[in-house]
C-alpha cells in the first residue's frame, strides 16, 4: 500500500473513532484553526463538521463577540500548560441559542515535541453534572451508606461490597468478593438466591422484601432479618439491555422484627393461658382440668408434655400422663412403678434445683447420637429439645412437667422457661386439688 493509501486509511479510522465518541470533541492547530469536529459536537451545537473545520476559533459563529477573545485565550493556553484544563463557556448554537458547556482541553505535542495544537472535549454542563452526581452517588453508596450495598454478578457472586455490608457479614470487603452466597449464609440462602434470579429474569420486585438469614461469622452463626431492595443492572452501552447483575441493598431490622415476634408470642401465650383457665373451670375433675391446660399449652410451644409426680416415698418419680392424649391425668396409686431415670437426668436435676432445666440432643437431627439421647432419657422418639420444670403447689414440690420439641423447632429459651413455669404452677394446683378429693388414697407425695 502506498504512503498516500496508508495516510488515507489512518484519517478514515481517526474520523470513525471521533464520530463514535459519546463526548463532543474538537481540535485546533497551533494557530487556533479547527482541524477536527465530531458528530457529538454537531449534535450539541448544531454546526456540522463542514461548517466548523477550517474556522479560526469560535469567534463570529459559536461564541458571542464579547466572549470570543477570552474563550480563545483560555483554550489555546492548554498548549503551554501541563495536564488538562477544565473551563466552562457559554457557546452559541446554530439556531441562535446559548448553551453552557464544560470543556477539558490539553495540548497536543508535535513530532519534534513542540506544541502542535489543542484538543478539546466538551459536554453540556447539566449532563456533566448528572454524570458527576451518578459517580458521587456510587462512591457514597460504596463507602459511607448507612445500609448494606452489594453488587452481585450474573453468577450470583458478590462483585462489589460496601463497608456496611462487610460488617453485616462479619468479614472484610475483599474477602467476600467472588464467593458463593452459600459460603456466607447457612440459612436463607435459597430465598436470597431465588430473589436475585427473579430480578435478573423479571426485574426488581415492586417493594422491599424481608428475609431471615443465618450469617456465618468467625464468632459463630448469627440469625438476622434483612429488609432488602433489588435493582437489575443492565449495560448502557449495549443495543439491547444486557444484565450485568443485581444491585442488592439491605438494612438490618432484626431488633424491630424480633420485638414484634416477642410481643406477638407473649400475647398468644397469654390468650392460651386465659382460654385454658376458662376451659379448665368447666371440668368437674381437677386432674382432667390439668390435662386440658397441658393441651392448650402445647399449641405453638412443643410436641409433647410429660407429667411425672412424686412416688409415695417422695424421692422417685412416677409417670402420670403424656400429652397430647385427650385423657385426664391419673394420680399414681400405691405400688406404682417409678420411672427409671438415670442420675443426671434433666428431670432429676430440676427436682434438685427446684427450677427449670433445658437440654438439647447432640449431633444432627435424626442421627444415631440424637436418637440414643432421647431413648436414654425415656422421651418420645424424635425428641431434640426438652424443658423440665417443677410442679409446685402450696410451697411443696409435687412432680416434674417436661415439654419436648422435635428437630423442626428451635431449642427452648429463657422466655420459654418462664412460660413453662406459669403453666406448671396451674397444673400443680390442679393435681394438688385432685389429690384432696374424696376417693383418692392419700395426698400427692411432697418434697
Amino acid at each position: 500500500m502506498s504512503a498516500f493509501g496508508r495516510s488515507e486509511t489512518t484519517d478514515d479510522l481517526l474520523a470513525a473513532l471521533l464520530d463514535g465518541m459519546d463526548a463532543a470533541l474538537c481540535a485546533f492547530d497551533s494557530d487556533g484553526v479547527i482541524t477536527h469536529w465530531n458528530r457529538e459536537a454537531e449534535r450539541i451545537l448544531g454546526w456540522s463538521a463542514a461548517e466548523a473545520v477550517g474556522r479560526r476559533g469560535f469567534a463570529g459563529w459559536a461564541v458571542r463577540a464579547a466572549d470570543a477573545d477570552d474563550v480563545q485565550d483560555r483554550l489555546m493556553s492548554a498548549q503551554d500548560a501541563p495536564g488538562r484544563q477544565v473551563h466552562e463557556f457559554a457557546l452559541l448554537t446554530k439556531d441562535g441559542g446559548r448553551i453552557l458547556v464544560r470543556t477539558q482541553s490539553a495540548g497536543v505535542p508535535g513530532a519534534d515535541g513542540k506544541p502542535a495544537g489543542v484538543y478539546c472535549a466538551f459536554s453540556e454542563v447539566h449532563a456533566q453534572i448528572d454524570l458527576e452526581r451518578s459517580i458521587a452517588l456510587s462512591e457514597a453508596l460504596m463507602d459511607d451508606a448507612s445500609w448494606g450495598v452489594v453488587l452481585v454478578d450474573v453468577d450470583l457472586r458478590p462483585a462489589v461490597v460496601n463497608a456496611h455490608a462487610a460488617r453485616a457479614f462479619g468479614s472484610g470487603r475483599t474477602t467476600l468478593l467472588g464467593r458463593p452466597l452459600g459460603e456466607l449464609l447457612s440459612q436463607g440462602v435459597e430465598e436470597l438466591e431465588g430473589a436475585l434470579q427473579h430480578v435478573l429474569a423479571e426485574g426488581a420486585p415492586p417493594g422491599p422484601v424481608e428475609l431471615w438469614v443465618s450469617v456465618r461469622t468467625p464468632e459463630g452463626e448469627r440469625r438476622r432479618c434483612w429488609r432488602c431492595g433489588f435493582l437489575r443492572l443492565a449495560s448502557p452501552l449495549a443495543e439491547e439491555p444486557v444484565p450485568l447483575g443485581v444491585g442488592w441493598l439491605f438494612q438490618d431490622v432484626t431488633e424491630a422484627r424480633q420485638a414484634e415476634l416477642d410481643t406477638g408470642q407473649v400475647r398468644f401465650r397469654s390468650n392460651q393461658l386465659h382460654r385454658a383457665g376458662r376451659a379448665a373451670a368447666e371440668c368437674p375433675d381437677p386432674a382432667e382440668a390439668a390435662a386440658v391446660r397441658l393441651d392448650f399449652a402445647l399449641a405453638g410451644f412443643a410436641e409433647h408434655a410429660l407429667v411425672d409426680v412424686l412416688a409415695a416415698d417422695g424421692r422417685r418419680l412416677v409417670r402420670s400422663a403424656v400429652s397430647p392424649s385427650g385423657l385426664a391425668l391419673l394420680l399414681p396409686g400405691p405400688g406404682a412403678i417409678p420411672v427409671r431415670y438415670e442420675a443426671a437426668h434433666p428431670a432429676l436435676q430440676a427436682l434438685d434445683r427446684i427450677g427449670p432445666v433445658r437440654a438439647s440432643a447432640p449431633g444432627a437431627p435424626g442421627s444415631e447420637a440424637a436418637v440414643g439421647w432421647a431413648r436414654a432419657r425415656q422421651w418420645p422418639p424424635g425428641a431434640a429439645h426438652a424443658l423440665c420444670t417443677v410442679l409446685r403447689s402450696r410451697g411443696r414440690t409435687v412432680g416434674i412437667l417436661t415439654f419436648v420439641r422435635g428437630p423442626s423447632r428451635p431449642a427452648f429459651t429463657h422466655p420459654d422457661a418462664a412460660y413453662a413455669e406459669e403453666v406448671a404452677a396451674r397444673v400443680a394446683a390442679d393435681l394438688d386439688l385432685a389429690a384432696q378429693q374424696p376417693g383418692v388414697q392419700g395426698d400427692v407425695p411432697v418434697r
